[in-house]
């Protein structure tokens, strides 16, 4: 049977240090320079509902380093666009692809597009999650700081996001501590904080949220879909600026993430995006290398 990836739920503990550690060694193979075809004659199609530069370059460049194929669909460009349902596109392209990866607004698009699918699907960017950019953000902690067990994240800003929403769930997973700093209006929901098990503090105060932090993560305070509420969300969220002096009651060491693109200025300085301790490019490029593993899991079973 095929296996989805739309949270971090649809994989096991056990799953996730098997798919790391493969990242691990095709991340070496490619600094290497060696050649790895292992999705050699499979074909990988992308729909994006929603705009992308990473997850649109990590998955083509993490397909075609494999020895694969990839068409890329927008919604503008499909028949999406005048009114197919996303069950008859999933049907179609599952003729046609070995994978899709969807990235798109509502869950229940994505879900429905999954039902629909007779191939695995990967969630590319949902409403309710981004399962693929925590994968890499926590594999680039174990690169940068050991295992992500026992360490303790900040989450900064709109902990009601995609991000906060994951990272809430990755808990359940990778057991580490995981402190939300935001204002009472961006809290995730109380029944998805329950999940976590105690694992998950919740604060008002961002110094609070990061002192004595292994790593210190935020986010753009206004999503794609949400640019009407900037002006009230700048205005709420002010105060939760990662900036040089809050990143300082961290754990000295500590490294910062940020998923991109970034507004330099708003939620997070320029001074501690290009600063020592962030490690934000490396981030970007392992979108790449755990895609390629996360691929081949679902693509060879």
């Amino acid at each position: 049977m095929k296996r989805d990836f739309l949270t971090l739920s649809d994989l096991t503990e056990a799953d996730y240090r098997v798919l790391f550690d493969r990242a691990h060694a095709l991340k070496a193979s490619r600094k290497r320079k060696e050649v790895v075809t292992s999705l050699a004659g499979r074909h990988l199609v992308l729909v994006f509902e929603k705009a992308s530069t990473r997850t649109h370059l990590s998955f083509e460049a993490a397909m075609y380093q494999l020895g694969g194929t990839v068409t890329t669909l927008s919604s503008a460009s499909s028949q999406i666009a005048r009114g197919e349902t996303i069950e008859d596109t999933a049907r179609v392209i599952s003729g046609y692809a070995d994978c899709v990866m969807f990235r798109t607004f509502g869950d229940e698009r994505l879900n429905a597009f999954a039902k629909a699918s007779a191939v695995p699907v990967i969630n590319g960017l949902s409403e309710g999650g981004h399962p693929v950019q925590i994968l890499a953000d926590l594999f680039t902690v174990e690169e940068r700081l050991g295992s992500v067990k026992g360490k303790t994240i900040a989450f900064l800003g709109d902990c009601a996001s995609n991000m906060g929403r994951s990272f809430v769930e990755a808990t359940r997973f990778f057991g580490f501590e995981l402190r939300l700093g935001c204002p009472e209006g961006y809290r995730p929901a109380a029944a998805l904080l329950a999940e976590a098990g105690g694992r998950v503090h919740v604060t008002a105060d961002p110094a609070e949220a990061v002192r004595g932090a292994d790593v210190v993560v935020t986010d753009v305070w206004t999503s794609m879909g949400q640019e009407a509420e900037s002006a009230r969300r700048m205005k709420e969220l002010h105060g939760y600026q990662l900036d040089e002096a809050l990143l300082a009651k961290a754990k000295p060491g500590a490294i910062v993430l940020h998923c991109l693109p970034a507004h330099r200025g708003e939620e997070i300085s320029a001074g501690v995006l290009d600063g020592p301790q962030s490690a934000v490019w490396d981030e970007a490029e392992n979108r790449m290398h755990v895609q390629k593993a996360l691929l081949e899991k679902l693509i060879l079973g």
